[in-house]
């Protein structure tokens, strides 16, 4: 074949054909390319403009709304036997320092009705609708997600939901307990003796429950940090010591009280979600480099710490006496 002139172009390599069993020639498809699936995600990833994010958050703001009225309705129901819940740890509190007739007091005529019948039924809604608010969240911002990440619906609302109701639940039963005793018990060895109103006492009660229960969404915070690669494990576990710092100052502000017994029992749990968070972040790297974490070496181990500590338990209660209560410190004789 003869070398093309200068200025002329080379012959096109030819086309290789396939010939189908019905006969005939046909040029193959191109070969896919190699992010079809990202491209698939992102296919499925709704386009909205501004005013249409606007109306669909409009439209989540009223759901989340409707859902708050159907829990403070049924809160409202129950206002009464509520207030009896709340108001245990202030009675406990004063039983244990010694006050004759425990009770708390009303000083203004509105007190009990703004706090019992308006206030206390809010509270309650918050955490009894705090699913259905997460799932609108949720669906707020799930349109501009891939597919496979609006798969994490449910574990986002149950986790998060769970998180903020068992932090509710540790403030009542732990910290708020011990902080008042300690509040209440300031003065009486000269002579000075408390008398509670239910508006203050329904305060500090809202500020450490709500407090403590936005605290335990802390592996939340940090789970969605690693997933958008602001932060990464490593770089949380070479830091930890300043999240400890932070964690302590935000316990002391949370806290009822200033000594260090009650902040230490809200610092430790906060330190432990921390790690949590940093361990579910953890993991999701490893999925992302396509590795797997092994699930049934820690397992077992955690087992074996289980059984060690029901062992102990068991034998202070059938050995030493000792009996279950239902808060803190869960034994005593």
């Amino acid at each position: 074949m003869d070398e093309p002139k200068g200025g002329e172009l080379s012959p096109k390599p030819p086309v290789t054909s396939v010939v189908p069993a019905g006969g005939g020639t046909r040029t193959p498809p191109p070969p896919p390319p190699a992010d079809e699936e990202e491209d698939a995600d992102e296919r499925g990833m709704l386009r909205m403009s501004f005013l249409e994010h606007l109306e669909e958050l409009r439209s989540r703001l009223i759901k989340m709304l409707a859902g708050l009225a159907v829990a403070f309705a049924l809160s409202f129901g129950f206002s009464k036997p509520l207030w009896t819940v709340i108001s245990t740890p202030a009675i406990d509190a004063l039983t244990k320092l010694g006050i004759k007739n425990p009770h708390l007091v009303a000083i203004e005529p509105l007190e009990q009705m703004t706090i019992i019948w308006f206030k206390l039924p809010i509270v309650v809604a918050l955490f009894v609708g705090s699913p259905w608010i997460l799932y609108q969240i949720w669906a707020f911002i799930a349109p501009g997600l891939y597919k496979r990440e609006r798969r994490w619906a449910i574990p986002f609302v149950l986790t998060t939901a769970g998180l903020f109701i068992l932090g509710g639940l540790f403030a009542y039963f732990v910290a708020f307990r011990l902080g008042l005793t300690f509040l209440l018990g300031v003065g009486l060895d000269v002579g000075v003796e408390p008398m509670v109103t239910i508006t203050s006492y329904f305060d500090i009660f809202v500020d450490v429950i709500l407090g403590v229960a936005l605290v335990f969404e802390l592996p939340i915070v940090i789970f969605f940090l690693i997933l958008l690669r602001i932060v990464t494990p490593s770089w949380l576990m070479a830091n930890s010591r300043y999240a400890i710092l932070g964690i302590v100052i935000l316990a002391a502000a949370v806290t009822p009280t200033t000594d260090a017994f009650t902040m230490m029992l809200v610092v430790v749990p906060m330190c432990a979600l921390y790690f949590v968070g940093v361990f579910a972040g953890y993991l999701l790297v490893l999925r992302r480099e396509g590795q797997r974490f092994p699930w049934l070496k820690v397992l077992g181990v955690i087992g074996v710490l289980l059984l060690i500590g029901a062992g102990i338990v068991w034998l202070m209660i059938t050995r030493y006496h000792f009996h279950l209560i239902r808060h803190w410190p869960f034994l005593t004789k």
